[in-house]
């Protein structure tokens, strides 16, 4: 059916909670286009021939053929399209920064605004969790298992391409419920835990199996998983350990990473009254860090009744690794960015606990390695925050435990696994590793990116 091209070079607004009460709650901020919403925002794709947003997808998900579907309002259709190559949709459509590339090669981007590409892949998962009511159909086992090490986005993602191949996978998680980052990191606010839910379900009709409370290097060995029969294993582990500044003042009370504060909030569901979860219930925050983590660190401290937060990041706000709707947010509802400023003690009182943040102010001088402008110092530009709580947020790595029980496992002087790139193939034969855990902290989209293609590689590894 032809349809009718909406040229509005805008593109159709999200709605969303008010900043001044949405900033003293955790209900999801973006409200989700209407139907009506989603079949006009559709109607602005031109539906390329040449598929540019296709081509910048790490997914691959065919995107002008699910849009086109929403124009002409078939909606199963469109998620049937988005299926074959995301098994997270409705997660992505939230978290994945579309803006930085399926949506930053949208044709209509160069005279206007590109489509709400995002808007529409969680409209449409969205629809499809309201309306649906078949389970996918559970394919016939071939005869292989498979294991997988992490139940994040990358291990998730693996074990559905999988499954969906016939074979029989297990998931081990460390923790005691699967999501990974999705539930630990990412605040309700952004992310509901119900739609995680809904998706690990989708993937348990599938006949994937999740094991939780499984620590890989601890439990078991990976050699241990080949001996129970498994004859490929996917590290999807992530990079969960903290990295702090080793800066005078970090062992003191209130101090925390952005890892530990967010895990409290977010898994242990320390922002419900009847919470049994110990958080500090803080006044004034600082948040060390620019990117994503340190927008959620910083939106999370305000809705646990913070009177004051404050972002503190050595470069300036055109050099912020946040998600510019993240940014947007977070200003909106308050937090305070001191940018150009970094810190250099944590002060303390007589009890041991937090009481102020010395910092210095930063310049911009040559781009660096990253391209970036490297921040210097100012002279004599000390000045100091008065807070009583800390929270770093400047990055992650890998977890040693599994390179350091898994002998033959080559890893980099970041600790991360490293592979062949392309298929995720390590060091040791039939052992496969993607996401974090091999490009340290990146996006929850990369990571799926890197579990789709090892689940290709592990698959032609077996079926030779």
């Amino acid at each position: 059916m032809a349809v009718q091209r909406n040229m509005n070079p805008k593109r159709c607004p999200m709605p969303v909670q008010d900043p001044a009460v949405r900033r003293r709650n955790f209900d999801e901020v973006a409200l989700g286009y209407t139907y009506d919403m989603a079949v006009e925002e559709a109607k602005r794709c031109l539906n390329c021939p040449t598929k540019p947003c296709t081509t910048a997808c790490p997914v691959s998900i065919n995107i002008p053929a699910f849009i086109e579907k929403v124009a002409n309002e078939d909606m199963e259709g469109a998620y049937q399209i988005i299926a074959q190559s995301s098994s997270l949709p409705a997660v992505c459509g939230r978290v994945c920064p579309q803006e930085k590339q399926c949506e930053s090669q949208c044709v209509r981007g160069k005279k206007g605004e590109s489509v709400g590409i995002g808007r529409l892949e969680r409209f449409v998962a969205d629809y499809h969790r309201e309306h649906c009511t078949e389970q996918p159909v559970r394919p016939t086992l071939n005869g292989h298992k498979v294991a997988i090490i992490g139940a994040g986005p990358s291990g998730l993602t693996a074990a559905g391409d999988l499954a969906k191949l016939g074979y029989d996978v297990t998931i081990y998680e460390a923790l005691h419920v699967a999501g990974g980052v999705l539930v630990y990191g990412i605040p309700e606010f952004r992310l509901p835990k119900i739609i995680v839910q809904k998706e690990i379900d989708n993937l348990k009709a599938l006949g994937v199996k999740i094991e939780t409370n499984m620590v890989i290097g601890k439990i078991l060995t990976i050699d241990e998983l080949f001996e129970m029969g498994n004859e490929a294993v996917y590290i999807g582990s992530g990079a969960g350990l903290p990295r702090f500044m080793n800066i005078p003042g970090e062992s003191l009370k209130g101090v925390y990473s952005a890892n530990e504060y967010l895990t409290r909030i977010n898994l242990m569901k320390a922002y419900k009254k009847d919470s049994k979860t110990p958080i500090k219930h803080s006044k004034k925050v600082a948040v060390v860090g620019g990117g994503n983590v340190a927008m959620d660190a910083a939106r999370s401290a305000m809705r646990m009744g913070a009177e004051e937060v404050s972002i503190v990041y050595r470069r300036g706000m055109e050099e912020l690794p946040a998600r510019k709707e993240e940014v947007e947010h977070a200003q909106e509802e308050g937090i305070i960015f001191r940018t150009l400023s970094n810190p250099v003690e944590v002060l303390g009182n007589e009890q041991g606990e937090v009481c102020g943040l010395k910092c210095v102010e930063m310049e911009l001088g040559e781009p660096d390695v990253s391209g970036r402008r490297s921040p210097i110092v100012k002279e004599n530009s000390e000045f100091v925050l008065d807070i009583d709580t800390m929270i770093m947020a400047i990055g992650t790595s890998p977890n040693p435990l599994i390179r350091s029980t898994t002998p033959g496992l080559t890893v980099n002087k970041r600790g991360c696994i490293v592979t062949d790139g392309e298929n995720g193939l390590t060091s040791r034969e039939g052992v496969y590793a993607g996401g974090d855990a091999v490009t340290g902290a990146a996006t929850v989209i990369l990571a799926m990116g890197a579990g789709k293609a090892a689940a290709k590689a592990i698959d032609e590894y077996l079926q030779k």
